[in-house]
C-alpha cells in the first residue's frame, strides 16, 4: 500500500506525456494536410519556363468559367487581370485581327503602343484595294501590358480572330545571376586587396592576371542581368491585320423565274443576228464581184459564138 500513491503519481505522469505528444503532433498533421492539398490558381492563363508563386509579374487567369466566357465575349482576347511586380517575366503576345482598312487599324495600334510609352520595332504593310494586309510589331512598358490589349482589342472597325499571351518567368535565373555578380565582386575587393600588399613582381602580375579573369566575367554577368531587366521591363506584342473576307453571293433558287434574264437572253440572240447579217454583208460586198465576172464572161463568150455563126 505504500508503494500505492507512487504508481497513481507514475500513471499520472505517463498520461500527461501522453496527452502533450497528442497535442504537439496534430498541428504537424494538419500543417502537412494543408501543404499536400492541390491549390487552384488564381487566373487561367499558364506561363512558359519554372513556375513560381504567383505574383505582380505572374500572367493571371480567370478564376472561374463565367471569366473565361466574358473574356471571349470581350472579343476573344486573352487579357490578364494583373501581374505580380516581385516575380521576373518577359512577357510576349501574338494577336490576329480583321478589319475594313487593315492599314488604318496598324495607324491606330502604333498609336496605341507610343501613347502608353512603348514604340514600334517592325511594321510591315502590302497588297492594294481589299486586299491589303498589316503586320507590326509593337514594345510596350510591361507594367502596362495588360491596359495594352486591353486597347488593341477595343481597336474600332476591327475584330480580333486568334490571340495569344505567353509569360516566362526569369525570377530564378536573375536571382542566380545577381549572386553570381555579388561573389565575383567580393574576389575582386579581395585581389584588389592582395595587390595592394604585394611587393614582387611575379606575385603583382599573377594577382593581375587573376583580377582582369575576374573583372570580364563581372562584365558578362552585369550585361546577362542588364538583358533580362531590358526585356522584362518591355513586352513585346505582334499584331497580324487582315481584311474582312466577302460574304460569298449564294446561287438564284432553282425553277425562280426571272423576266429581267429573259430580256437579257433576247437581247444577245439579237445582237448574235445581227453580227451573223452583219458578216454575211461584208462577205457579199468583198466576194459579190466574183460571180459578176463569171457571168459576164459567159455572156462575152456566148455573143461571140453567136457573131461567129452568123457569118
Amino acid at each position: 500500500m505504500r508503494f500505492a500513491p507512487i504508481a497513481l503519481a507514475a500513471i499520472a505522469i505517463l498520461a500527461a506525456a501522453c496527452a502533450g505528444n497528442a497535442a504537439t503532433s496534430a498541428p504537424a498533421d494538419q500543417i502537412r494536410t494543408v501543404s499536400g492539398q492541390s491549390q487552384p490558381g488564381a487566373f487561367g492563363y499558364t506561363t512558359s519556363g519554372q513556375a513560381g508563386p504567383a505574383g505582380p509579374n505572374a500572367i493571371p487567369q480567370p478564376a472561374s468559367p463565367a471569366d473565361a466566357q466574358k473574356a471571349q465575349a470581350g472579343g476573344n482576347l486573352a487579357i490578364p487581370a494583373a501581374f505580380d511586380p516581385d516575380r521576373m517575366l518577359i512577357l510576349t503576345a501574338s494577336i490576329a485581327m480583321q478589319g475594313k482598312d487593315p492599314w488604318a487599324a496598324a495607324d491606330r495600334a502604333q498609336a496605341v503602343a507610343v501613347g502608353l510609352g512603348g514604340d514600334v520595332v517592325g511594321l510591315s504593310q502590302s497588297g492594294k484595294g481589299d486586299a491589303k494586309t498589316a503586320n507590326l510589331t509593337l514594345r510596350v512598358p510591361s507594367a502596362r501590358f495588360t491596359e495594352a490589349l486591353r486597347q488593341l482589342r477595343d481597336l474600332s472597325d476591327t475584330e480580333v480572330v486568334s490571340s495569344s499571351v505567353d509569360g516566362k518567368d526569369v525570377t530564378e535565373q536573375f536571382v542566380d545571376l545577381d549572386a553570381r555578380l555579388k561573389a565575383k565582386q567580393a574576389e575582386e575587393s579581395r585581389y584588389l586587396s592582395l595587390l595592394a600588399r604585394a611587393d614582387k613582381i611575379d606575385d603583382i602580375l599573377k594577382i593581375d592576371q587573376s583580377l582582369a579573369q575576374v573583372r570580364t566575367q563581372i562584365e558578362q554577368l552585369t550585361g546577362q542581368l542588364n538583358s533580362i531587366k531590358q526585356r522584362t521591363a518591355f513586352s513585346t506584342i505582334t499584331v497580324s491585320i487582315t481584311p474582312v473576307p466577302l460574304s460569298p453571293i449564294g446561287p438564284d433558287p432553282k425553277g425562280a423565274y426571272d423576266p429581267s434574264k429573259t430580256v437579257q437572253a433576247a437581247i444577245a440572240t439579237l445582237a448574235v443576228l445581227f453580227r451573223v447579217v452583219a458578216d454575211l454583208a461584208i462577205w457579199g460586198l468583198v466576194f459579190g464581184w466574183i460571180p459578176l465576172v463569171i457571168l459576164a464572161g459567159a455572156l462575152f463568150v456566148q455573143r461571140g459564138r453567136r457573131v461567129t455563126t452568123a457569118v
